[in-house]
């Protein structure tokens, strides 16, 4: 359990105010990222590292923020980069759009001392990669793990994740791991990171325009979702106009930037709505390739 470095110097030690207005300077600059967003997301500062999830193969943290709640913090010097965090930041806003449950995410600005107390060197260097803006989701305690085998859902709920992972593509969501939770009677739907999978490589993005996904065969959740045509109606109707355009706007421009891609951040925002609306277009067909998966 790592606290961030503290001085010893007790006048250059911020007080409240300075805090709250350095905080405010640093919701500033991400703000700017999505001046067109009604989506607000709030930025917080890492302030202990409590402790790694080996479970998960990016190896995200537990760790604590100034505001004094706790996060499960995914980092962008992990395995897929900051790919990854945009995958979850828009599949989760997504989901919160179409009325699931998500937990609260922000971003989290995390220093380099960390790194340099950490005496675990995968996690060291891990944590020296991701200095800079992270993504955090707040931390659910006490939280179980959906077991499909145990744990009960209803068909409406069951029906708007998988057509969720099926506009979003997202690969991750099988009884091997399910990335759901029952917190509080309710079930909650996390981890998108592995969603998106056409931005890994940019040169090709356009052909996924109008694949549909065969692999929602292996859903979790595919064996209840027996109101996907239901569902399909209230996605669209909850999905406002420029509703893909606030949540593509949240992005900030840091994660964007990628001396490997072929693309300029504006031209991948203007990639991600289009994306988003030819799969939103085509749901019908997503309906009829779960029904029949199912």
């Amino acid at each position: 359990m790592r606290h961030r470095k503290k001085t010893s110097d007790n006048n250059s030690k911020p007080d409240r105010t300075q805090r709250a207005s350095e905080r405010a300077i640093k919701s500033h600059l991400v703000s700017k990222f999505y001046y067109m967003s009604k989506i607000e997301i709030r930025t917080v500062d890492v302030v202990q590292y409590i402790k790694p999830l080996r479970e998960g193969g990016s190896l995200p943290a537990i760790v604590k923020a100034d505001d004094g709640f706790l996060y499960v913090l995914k980092f962008r010097g992990a395995g897929q980069g900051k790919k990854a965090l945009i995958a979850e930041l828009i599949g989760g806003e997504l989901a919160r759009a179409i009325g699931l449950k998500v937990p609260e995410m922000v971003f989290m600005n995390l220093d380099d001392s960390f790194s340099k107390t950490e005496p675990d060197e995968e996690i060291q260097d891990l944590l020296k990669f991701s200095v800079g803006l992270n993504l955090g989701l707040h931390f659910l305690s006490s939280a179980i793990t959906y077991d499909p085998l145990v744990s009960r859902i209803d068909e409406m709920t069951a029906s708007k994740v998988v057509l969720l992972d099926s506009l979003i593509s997202n690969i991750d969501r099988t009884a091997k791991n399910t990335n759901l939770l029952h917190w509080n009677k309710e079930l909650w739907v996390i981890d998108h990171g592995a969603s998106f999978y056409f931005h890994h490589n940019w040169d090709t993005w356009k052909n996924h325009l109008s694949r549909t996904f065969p692999l929602i065969k292996d859903h979790v959740l595919l064996s209840r979702a027996t109101r996907l045509a239901e569902a399909a109606h209230e996605i669209k109707q909850s999905i406002e106009s420029n509703k893909f355009e606030e949540i593509i706007a949240t992005i900030p421009d840091d994660w964007l930037q990628s001396e490997s891609d072929t693309l300029t951040p504006e031209e991948m925002r203007s990639a991600y709505i289009e994306y988003l609306n030819a799969k939103l277009s085509m749901i019908q067909l997503l309906v009829k390739e779960s029904e029949d998966a199912r």
